[in-house]
């Protein structure tokens, strides 16, 4: 019989050139994990991780378009070649976008959902088979609050991020059997330049993003941590902060009440 699986922390991370992918690469760097780093982004994301290497961290990095599948699969092929392995996944990649339900581009529907949903589908499609192949790995598939609160506004945004977490979901149970674990994080608004990034044509709806963002009581660092003991402890659900929490369990027990005292705005 083939030896147990045992981790030999490698970590990949999607969309690692800055915000939540930047911090969650210095957390797993900072444990001691070798940290393969991909995004769109190549100048960007090969300097970062020169400056991982400069503090000693044992770091790949490509580029890597989420769009692309067969991208994804070279990915998985590399660290294979360089590293034997992968033993978690994060599906970091993502974009958002603001506008009324008749205001939001059908293009940009349709690249919210090539990025934030089927980004994290081709990433899960692609390693999958190696984590199975040596018998056990886990998946981190960042999604957002805005999957669960569904936020006026950002319709696009809430159904790309509302599909991951039921993609994890039907992972937690389709692949525990191979010994894979999955964890769904689902952040609010926190401190990151995707706002700054967001096609947003409604200046009013941007400055209101850009406020929720800065004055958001945690940072990515922080949201960094929790993913990193969620991976150690195999947790399937991670909301990062305290008043999601509540909002999450009030919208459980009662949605009518929920939409009173969350949505009154």
């Amino acid at each position: 019989m083939p030896d147990p699986y045992v981790s030999q922390r490698r970590v990949l991370i999607t969309g690692a050139a800055g915000g939540l992918g930047s911090a969650l690469a210095s957390e797993f760097v900072s444990q001691g994990w070798k940290v393969a780093l991909c995004d769109v982004d190549r100048d960007a994301v090969a300097a970062f991780a020169g400056r991982l290497k400069e503090r000693g961290g044992d770091v790949l990095s490509t580029g890597c378009d989420v769009t692309v599948e067969s991208e994804l699969i070279k990915l998985r092929e590399l660290c294979e070649a360089e590293w034997g392995g992968l033993d978690v996944l994060i599906n970091n990649a993502g974009i958002a976008s603001m506008a009324a339900i008749h205001k939001e581009p059908m293009e940009r529907w349709q690249r919210l959902i090539d990025i934030n949903l089927l980004g994290v589908v081709r990433g899960c499609h692609s390693f999958v088979p190696l984590f199975k192949k040596q018998g056990g790995g886990h998946i981190v598939n960042i999604a957002s609050i805005a999957g669960i609160a569904n936020t006026p506004f950002m319709a696009a945004y809430n159904a790309t991020k509302a599909a991951v977490i039921s993609v994890s979901e039907t992972l937690l149970v389709e692949l525990a059997p191979s010994n894979i674990g999955v964890t769904v994080v689902c952040p609010a608004m926190f401190k990151t330049g995707i706002a700054q990034r967001a096609p947003i044509d409604n200046p009013k709806l941007r400055r209101a993003l850009e406020a929720e963002m800065a004055k958001s009581p945690i940072s990515a660092e922080d949201i960094a941590e929790q993913v990193f003991s969620a991976v150690q402890r195999k947790q399937f659900l991670v909301i990062p902060h305290r008043a999601s929490r509540w909002q999450y369990r009030v919208k459980r027990l009662s949605p009518g009440l929920y939409r009173r005292i969350f949505l009154k705005h």
